[in-house]
Order: C-alpha cells, then structure tokens, then sequence
C-alpha cells in the first residue's frame, strides 16, 4: 500500500497555502479593483469582509480535509458516504482546470515581460508605446502559446516532484523571495516625490466613496483573493497530521494574503501618483502603467523586473496547487503515478488553454455571449464556479457535517474555546452563504 505524503514541516504547508491563495488576486486585481473604487474605503470594507466571509471558509475547507485525510473527491465521500456531496470536489476539479487553463496565459505575459526587460525592448518608450508593445505582445500567437507552455511546465515540474520535494521546497524559496522583493520595492515607491498621496489613497478612507457596487466588490475580491471554492485547501489540508493547530494557520495564511495586498498597494500607488496617472487604469495596470513608471526612475526597469518576479511567484505558487488537487484525485495518492498525471493533466490544461491565449489575436473575432474566449473563461471561473463551490462547501461543514464531531476536529492542536467555536460555525452556517449569494446575485447583474 503506498504510503500517503504529507507536508514535512507545518511552516511549509503554511508557506504553500499561502502562495497559493496569494497569485493574481492579490497582487494583480486588488491593486487596480482597489483603484477603481476608492482606495482607502474600499481596503478597509475588504479587510472587514476578509474576516468575516473568507477566514471563516478557509477554515471550513480545512475542516474537512484533514478530518478526511483524502483528496478533494474521496474526502466528501468518506465523510458523508452514499451521498452526492463528492460533486463538490469535482466541481473544484473542473474549475480549477479551467482556471489554470487562463490563467497560465497571464502567467505567460509575466515570463514574456521578464524577457523583454532583460533584452532591453522596454527601455525609453512612451506612455503610448508601451500600451502598443502589450498589444503586440498578448496578440502575436507564437509568443503567448509559447510563454503559456513555459508557466505551465514549470508548473508540471514542481508538481510532479511530489508535496515535499516539489511544493513544500519551492514555497518555502518562493515566498520568502517574494516578500524580499516586495519589502526592496516599497522602500523604493515610499521614497518618491509624492508617494505621501498614494499612501493616503490606500490607507485614507474616504466614505464618500462607498457605494453599494464599493461593497460588494470588496465582499467580492475578499472571497476571490483566498481562492476559496475550488477545494484546493481541502487538498492542502489533507495533507496535515492532526497536530497541527488549524485555526492559527488559517488565521496565519489570511493574515499573510492581507500583508501582501497592502504590500501590493504600497508598491503600486505611490508610484502611480508621484507620477500623476490615475490609479483606476484596470488590468492593464502592471503592464502597462507601470512598465512607464519604471522607466523614468533610475534603474528603473530592475525595479521593473524584481515586481514581475514577484509576481511570477505568486502565480506560479497558486498554479501549483491548481495542478495538485487533479493530480491527486486522478492518482489516488499514489506517489509513483504522480509524475505520470503531472504531465497528462497539465498538456492537457495547455491544450485547452490555447484558444484562451490566442483570444487577443488570431482568435479575437470570436466571442460568445459578447466575451472573448478568454474572458468567458475568466468569467465563468470566477463570477459562477468558484462563488457556487463556496457555497455548496459552507453548506456541507455547517449542515451535513456533526457538529460535536466538526469541534473535536479543529480542536486538536488548537484547543478552541466553545465559544469562538460557536461563532465561527454561525459565520460560516448563516453569514457566509447569504454573503456568498449577495455576490453571485451582484456579479451575475441581478442588482442592475
């Protein structure tokens, strides 16, 4: 019988979780989301809604993991066998299929960036020319399938090393190079002329600005930031002895994600007002904001390029996780058959992930419901299956699993009290559902 693998230290499953609900969320949609709704308001409705809503479901889906001790699928079987609970799990499967199928094509213009810095391309061009080399770029299709194939091989790689010598061991390197560089960036926007008005843009409330569309995009990016929904913490967990005290890592990884939101903010803000740009300009914020930013600053593109290292470790630490939770359904744990999957699965996510990077060119006439392939994707991810996963797994912990059973669970290694225990099961039994549902309402347009 092949013995299941486990995390080897608690830091590093800590670090591994962390990374991966610390990817494009964090450091790429907070920035300009944040940007586009007010600043300051918008951070501080976040952080409310973060550990109320996000927390409270990062510890559910740990629940059920490391009670299990399976992966996404098996995990829902054992605990509530002859049942139809287990779709959850393969609901987070084909999510994060089609997810990582997207999402490895932005990973690709990360790497294409980090080239085309070291080759010089991006040096003394103008605000204009920059939006026009990101246009060449997303659109010439040898560059963007080839870029996506790279993301994912370096995915396929670490994957198929296993838990421990795979993702433990490149977390572990990953994340602490990531806050380094953010920590070398920051110092760097704080020193600017007027960096003081970017700071006050991030950290200011200005309540006019709230909004109810303020709100529920605050509630929004709180849920999608964590990654929640698609059973990847399920799988993490998992892999967890029972010693392990689940409420302070949970509390560590959320705590981890809002420290590098705000390191996101500082480094981008400052920057973005010392030079007089506005600060809602949209996903086009990293690539092309901030590549005219850079240039203007002394050594401006090595600045350029520690941020796309940045943020290519986010990426990739969240891409590996997307990867693990197929992998480990597919080859039942068996570590020998890992390697195998690793790459089945992942040529095939690049495969699917084609029409996705050509959708800015040689596809870009082709839309479906008024989206391009690519945004469909990114829309049916985000907006319906991941909200949808979390709901349906807030249902299964406060509803389906017992109660006495759920606090001996958590307990272990943690000694809860009853009475935090009793809170967190009415957030995530009443106020995560009806939040969850608020958003799903909101971004399906039902508000409008």
């Amino acid at each position: 019988m092949n013995q299941r693998e486990h995390f080897a230290t608690k830091i590093g499953f800590i670090l591994a979780a962390a990374g991966s609900a610390i990817g494009l969320g964090a450091i790429w949609k907070f920035p300009y989301t944040a940007g586009q709704n007010g600043g300051g308001a918008f951070l501080l409705i976040f952080l409310l809604f973060t550990i109320i809503l996000a927390l409270p479901l990062l510890l559910g889906e740990f629940s059920i993991g490391r009670t299990a001790q399976q992966d996404a699928v098996r995990s829902f079987k054992k605990i509530a066998p002859n049942s139809g609970w287990y779709w959850i799990g393969i609901l987070g499967m084909v999510t994060c299929f089609i997810l990582l199928s997207f999402y490895s094509v932005i990973g690709g213009w990360i790497i294409t960036y980090l080239v085309k810095v070291a080759d010089g391309s991006l040096l003394h061009l103008g605000a204009a020319e920059y939006a026009e080399a990101f246009g060449k770029t997303i659109s010439n299709p040898y560059i963007s399938v080839g870029s996506q194939f790279v993301f994912l091989f370096i995915t396929i790689i670490v994957v198929a090393k296993g838990i421990q010598k795979g993702i433990e061991k490149t977390s572990s390197i990953m994340m602490p190079a990531l806050a380094i560089l953010f920590i070398i960036l920051i110092i760097r926007a704080v020193t600017l002329d007027n960096a003081i008005a970017g700071m006050k843009f991030l950290f200011v409330p200005d309540f006019s600005k709230i909004t109810s569309k303020t709100i529920l995009n605050a509630m929004g990016q709180s849920f999608f930031t964590l990654s929640l929904g698609v059973s990847v913490m399920i799988t993490y967990s998992s892999y967890l002895p029972k010693n392990v005290n689940l409420p302070k890592s949970a509390s560590s990884i959320v705590g981890m994600n809002i420290l590098v939101v705000i390191f996101a903010g500082l480094a981008i803000f400052p920057a973005v007002f010392s030079f007089g740009m506005q600060p809602d300009a949209g996903p086009v914020l990293l690539f092309n904001v901030l590549p005219t930013i850079f240039s203007q600053l002394p050594f401006g593109m090595i600045f350029f390029a520690a941020f796309l290292l940045v943020f290519l470790f986010a990426a990739l630490t969240s891409a590996f996780s997307m990867l693990e939770i197929i992998v480990a359904v597919i080859s039942k744990g068996d570590s020998h058959k890992r390697r195998k999957w690793s790459w089945i699965i992942g040529m095939a996510i690049f495969i699917v992930g084609i029409p996705s990077a050509l959708s800015y060119g040689v596809l870009a006439d082709i839309t479906i419901f008024g989206k391009s392939i690519f945004d469909l994707a990114d829309f049916t991810v985000s907006n319906v299956l991941m909200p949808f996963g979390a709901l349906l797994i807030a249902l299964f912990v406060s509803w389906k699993m017992k109660k006495t059973a759920l606090y001996e669970e958590i307990k272990q290694g943690s000694n809860m009290r009853k009475g935090v225990f009793h809170t967190w099961f009415f957030l995530i039994r009443y106020v995560a559902p009806i939040l969850i549902v608020a958003v799903m309402l909101d971004v399906l347009g039902v508000w409008k």
